[in-house]
C-alpha cells in the first residue's frame, strides 16, 4: 500500500485560502440563483407581452448562470470539507 506524501507549504496555504473563501463561494452561488431567477421572470414577462420576443439565446444564458452557481456551491462544499480536514489535522498533532 502506498502511503500518502506529506503536504507541502504551498499546498497547505492553498487549502487554507480555499477554506477561508468558503462563504464567498456560498454567496456567489446564492447570487447566481437569484440573478437567474430574476432574468427568467424578466424574459418570461417580455415573452408574455411580446410573443415574438426571442427567448432561446437568453435561456442559454440563464442556464449558464445556473451552472456557474452550481459550481460555486460545489466549491463551497469543498471549502467546508477542507476546513474540517484542517481541524482534524490540527487535532492529530496535539498530544
Amino acid at each position: 500500500m502506498i502511503s500518502p506524501s506529506p503536504l507541502t507549504d504551498s499546498e497547505i496555504r492553498f487549502a487554507g485560502r480555499a477554506a477561508r473563501r468558503g462563504h464567498l463561494f456560498l454567496a456567489l452561488a446564492c447570487g447566481g440563483v437569484l440573478i437567474a431567477l430574476a432574468l427568467s421572470v424578466f424574459y418570461g414577462y417580455r415573452r408574455w407581452t411580446d410573443p415574438n420576443f426571442p427567448v432561446g439565446v437568453r435561456a442559454v444564458v440563464v442556464l449558464l448562470i445556473l451552472l456557474n452557481a452550481r459550481q460555486n456551491l460545489r466549491q463551497y462544499r469543498y471549502a467546508s470539507l477542507l476546513r474540517k480536514l484542517g481541524d482534524l489535522r490540527g487535532a492529530n498533532r496535539t498530544p
